[in-house]
Formats: structure tokens, sequence, C-alpha cells
């Protein structure tokens, strides 16, 4: 395991002695408490994962522990997962399933396996990039954060690409608001952190994409600080290996009547 949990750049995070606490809802973490734990559900991304894990391993942020969990890909791609866990076997720990379940329960997953007090969720794809990870995390240190979004449409740098995409992503966010009266940007982001003593009291029901949905629905009725914070998005074509599509726009519709009017 690395032998600090710091900003390279900066030198303000740093880990040493013995595990700390879990941190306390509201209040500011120590930066020297924070200990990351990045959860990825991979599904056939043979071609992403090396460079990803490049990324995450050498981002800003040193990171506590990386989970994969690999939900019975069909692309051959066990044996690179455990070449790339021997290379880096003090971080990076690789679980296969025996059966696909979908992102949901690939997430539940790694949230029990984790150990961390902050849980960051990454696609196994480049869509997203780790070198957002240091604006993700800032809001546990200077604003008391439970919960950080990473929204695509706050104003970093996005690939120009599928407009209605975009207007079905608007339109499911603002009736997840309507129902949560919250007011954000991007409810389906592939960014999401939280405390892990938020995400751990919550149990996870949905196997696939109505994960997004849900969760912003369960933690909108518990009393959390959550922000947004702009990440930069290098969205796929569906040529390109893109996932998700109409049937989980449709599920997400259920998903927020679901969570938010008929579960507690």
């Amino acid at each position: 395991m690395v032998d600090s949990l710091d900003l390279k750049s900066s030198g303000i995070y740093s880990r040493g002695g013995s595990s700390p606490p879990e941190a306390t809802r509201h209040i500011l973490m120590k930066s020297s408490e924070i200990k990351i734990s990045v959860i990825i559900p991979y599904f056939n991304e043979k071609n992403t994962i090396e460079i990803l894990i490049d990324r995450i391993i050498n981002c800003e942020v040193t990171i506590f522990e990386i989970i994969l969990i690999n939900d019975c890909s069909s692309d051959n791609s066990e044996a690179l997962l455990d070449s790339l866990q021997k290379k880096n076997n003090t971080l990076l720990s690789v679980y296969h399933k025996k059966k696909n379940e979908g992102k949901g329960f690939a997430i539940k997953d790694g949230i029990d396996r984790s150990n961390g007090n902050v849980i960051l969720i990454q696609d196994a794809d480049l869509e997203y990039d780790p070198i957002d990870y240091k604006t993700l995390i800032d809001p546990f240190i200077n604003k008391s954060a439970d919960v950080v979004y990473g929204s695509r449409f706050l104003g970093s740098q996005c690939r120009v690409i599928y407009f209605w995409n975009r207007v079905a992503n608007m339109f499911l966010t603002n009736l997840s608001n309507i129902f949560t009266n919250l007011n954000m940007t991007d409810i389906e982001t592939g960014y999401k952190v939280f405390k892990s003593s938020v995400l751990k009291d919550i149990n996870i029901e949905e196997s696939r994409f109505g994960f997004e949905p849900e969760i912003t629905a369960k933690i909108a009725k518990k009393k959390l600080k959550i922000y947004e914070v702009p990440i930069s998005y290098d969205g796929r074509t569906y040529e390109e290996g893109k996932k998700i599509g109409l049937k989980d726009g449709i599920r997400a519709i259920f998903c927020i009547f679901k969570y938010n009017l008929l579960r507690k």
C-alpha cells in the first residue's frame, strides 16, 4: 500500500500512523484522515483499463485502494486484469464475478469490499478522467461535504457529442429534481463520491444504470451536504463502446418515481 495520502503537487494530504476514525457528517474532514477507495465496475473494457489504472495511480491525489469488480466480462480480459493486479498488488484488488449482474450490483460489491472512508465511483472507460479527483475531493476538506457529484454541465471541457443524449440527461435530472427538491445539474454522471459512512448506510437495489437515480433519491432523503463540481468529459460514441441506451433511460424514469415516491 502507498505510504502517504497526499496531493503530490501541494503536499496537503498525508497519511501516517494508525487508521483514523470515521469522519463525522457535516464536519470538515482533515486531509490527513482521508483514505480514498476507488471502485471500478468493469465490463468489457480491456482496451482502456490499463490506461485508466495508470491515470489513477499518477493523478494528483494519492489513492488508498482501487477495487475493480469484473462483472463476468466476455472479452477475455481476466488474464489482463490479473496481471494488472500483480503489477500493482499493494494498491489494486481485482474480483471476478461468475455471473453478470450489472453496474449497480458491481458497485455494491465494491462498497462491501472497501476499507477507505471516502468512496469514489470510477467507470472503466476513459470518458471520465482521474485528473478531476482533486476537484472532487476538495469539498470534503473545505466544505464539510457528505456527497460530491461531478457535473459535466458546469463549464469544464467536454467532447461535443449526441444532442439527444444531452436532452435525455437534462430531462432525467430535472424530473429527479422535482421530487428531491435538489438543484442538481447531472444526476447521471459517472463521478459520484461519498463518505463511506453515508454510502454503506444505503441499500442499493438497482442492478444496472438505475443505480444513478436510485442513489440520488436515497441521499436526498437524508440530511446530507451535497455538492456538485465541474468535471471534464470525453464521451464515447456507440461505435466506440458506449453502453447506456433507451431501455436504461426508461428504467431511470421508473426509478425516479419508485425511489422518491414508493420507498422511504
